[in-house]
């Protein structure tokens, strides 16, 4: 059992805060594109193109992750004072949220710039969990997404009153650490396929796949608020994204194979 004494907000400018969630995911996300950019030249991308478009993916990215949070935790955060939805800096992104306003955009300029989406998304999936795993670090010093409380054998307490766990001194099932450490071997998977002579899209549909099934899993472990049928939103969307994900995996298989027998 852990006790966390570290205060989320590094330092304070008047009524200005510089906190540790901002500079953990604002570090994720360059290492994320800087990653993505990288594979997305060695596919055929051009460098200075990518990175135009890039700014635009993050800004839908993060645009998705906020609107996920504050439905998700509306009626106990927001309705309140639904002006904290802006507050993004004090933490609260979700990742299924940031997945989808992410993909809307990355889709959109592909289409624009005649780009391949399907090698594309290829290109950005393991920058995009290692994004996933270090921007988890952000929640393991705030205390967002922590999960049930626990009576060990590991769990994390905290002290500082800007935590956002709902009481200081208690603890909490550390589902980020467990997140941390699934999103790091899916990556390292990931990164040894990577040049593996795949059909488009296939890499990104493995990495869906993985990923979907850890966050389905790991969320019965979570707080998060019920939505129907017993389930999270986290865990909704897990569902549909294997749903979309299983059978393109199917498709994409069986038309590499038709292709090969047809040479």
């Amino acid at each position: 059992m852990f006790t966390i004494t570290l205060d989320p907000i590094i330092f304070s400018i008047g009524h200005l805060h510089i906190r540790w969630y901002s500079l953990i995911v604002l570090t994720a996300i360059v290492v994320g594109v800087w990653l993505a950019g990288r594979e997305a030249e060695r596919k055929g991308f051009k460098k200075e193109e990518f990175f135009d478009s890039v700014i635009w993916i993050v800004f839908g990215g993060l645009l998705g992750a906020r609107l996920f949070h504050v439905l998700d935790h509306w009626s106990d955060t927001f309705a309140a004072n639904p002006i904290r939805a802006l507050y993004f800096w004090e933490g609260g992104l979700a990742i299924w949220g940031a997945m989808a306003g992410g993909l809307a955009v990355a889709a959109l300029l592909a289409w624009r710039r005649g780009w391949r989406f399907p090698r594309l998304l290829d290109a950005a999936a393991p920058g995009l969990v290692l994004t996933q795993a270090i921007g988890r670090v952000a929640c393991v010093i705030t205390g967002d997404a922590m999960g049930k409380p626990t009576s060990g054998p590991f769990g994390f307490a905290y002290t500082s009153p800007e935590a956002m766990v709902p009481q200081l001194g208690v603890y909490y099932t550390p589902m980020p650490v467990y997140e941390i450490i699934a999103n790091l071997g899916i990556f390292t998977l990931l990164w040894s396929l990577r040049k593996k002579n795949w059909p488009d899209g296939l890499l990104f549909l493995v990495y869906l796949t993985l990923y979907s099934i850890e966050r389905f899993f790991l969320t019965f472990t979570s707080s998060y608020q019920i939505i129907a049928f017993g389930l999270t939103q986290s865990q909704i969307a897990a569902l549909i994204s294997l749903v979309v994900a299983i059978p393109l995996i199917v498709r994409t298989l069986r038309h590499r194979q038709q292709v090969v027998a047809t040479r």
